[in-house]
């Protein structure tokens, strides 16, 4: 079922899925509680008219400092990771035809783990240069991975298979690498690698928020095209669609993503893999559904970050063991359901 809204004169319109819309709009009211109650609990308390106020730099300097240094960098950067990587999976999983088709299970974020311990490990770098080595780690991981998937036009179903064998290598020389190091070195790798809200500051806000601004769009813009590859692509040759340019252009992007958020945060699992299929089985979109898979990530993340400061207060967990946590159940539960779907 779906409406259609119109300009007025109607030069312009445009329809929108009645489900995928009103389930957008429930998730974005969640996101809202969920970074309501982040910034109002905790050991200093404050209330929603002093949050406000200290947003619009009129509040107190406990306040402001709380809310401007403390926890809105971190709230900002889980809410922007959480929709990247989520964007990320859904991209992936579309491409591959395979709901197993996300960056932590095809091998990108082991691959930024990889650039990142090199930088920490071997090059003793700054955290500016880990999260470029990340960057960098998880691109060349993809590209490899693409030059061995997609050759000759291989389904998606092998590009699943080749990045879990890359993934498992990528897995066992990171390990390596901790091995080799020295303790301090191996202490700061392992505690990168667990994947961590904990330390975010507003440079890092405004690289996520920047690499969303550039990538999400064309996302977004290619999301017909991501539709019509899901039919194959002879079908979407057929419709007007060049199949591999829009191919390499969506795994770009899922790429840079997926990149781009582990380097602001480190590893953190199962976001990607979890949030795309969760709204999809509520909204039941016609296409990708980039935007409700966006809003459940943000939803996910923040809410496990929440988690992990309020139950365990005052104890510092990282936000990676509660989506490890969350997301080993998930996988079992979809391995069990995808095998008895098959028997069927």
């Amino acid at each position: 079922m779906s409406a259609v809204i119109r300009t007025p004169g109607g030069r312009i319109s445009l329809r929108v899925e009645t489900r995928p819309a009103v389930v957008a709009i429930l998730l974005a009211v969640i996101l809202v509680v969920v970074m309501g109650i982040t910034l109002t609990t905790g050991e200093f308390e404050l209330t929603v008219p002093d949050v406000l106020r200290a947003l619009v730099g009129q509040g107190s300097t406990k306040a402001d400092f709380v809310v401007n240094t403390l926890r809105l960098p971190r709230l900002l950067t889980a809410v922007l990771v959480g929709a990247a990587l989520a964007v990320s999976g859904a991209i992936l999983q579309s491409l591959s035809g395979n709901s197993l088709g996300s960056p932590d299970v095809i091998g990108f974020t082991n691959g930024s783990a990889t650039g990142a311990l090199i930088v920490i490990i071997v090059l003793q770098g700054s955290m500016t240069e880990t999260a470029i080595g990340a960057l960098i780690g998880g691109l060349v991981t993809a590209i490899a991975i693409y030059l061995l998937a997609y050759t000759g036009g291989a389904p998606g179903f092998r590009l699943v298979v080749i990045g879990i064998g890359v993934s498992a290598m990528l897995l066992a020389l990171n390990s390596y690498l901790i091995t080799r190091a020295r303790l301090q070195d191996a202490l700061e790798a392992q505690s990168w690698l667990i994947g961590t809200l904990g330390h975010q500051n507003w440079d890092q806000v405004r690289a996520i928020a920047f690499a969303c601004a550039v990538l999400m769009p064309t996302g977004l813009a290619y999301a017909r095209k991501l539709s019509m590859l899901e039919m194959g692509d002879d079908t979407a040759g057929a419709l007007g669609v060049d199949a591999r340019r829009a191919r390499l252009v969506l795994l770009t992007v899922s790429v840079a993503l997926a990149a781009v958020a582990t380097a602001m945060t480190g590893p953190i699992w199962f976001i990607a893999l979890a949030a795309p299929q969760l709204a999809r089985r509520l909204a039941r979109p016609s296409g990708p559904g980039l935007v409700t898979a966006a809003l459940m990530g943000a939803v996910l993340l923040t809410t496990s970050d929440l988690a992990v400061q309020r139950i365990f207060e005052p104890s510092i967990v990282p936000v990676g063991v509660a989506t490890g946590t969350i997301g080993g159940l998930y996988l079992m539960w979809l391995l069990v359901t995808e095998t008895r779907k098959n028997r069927a």
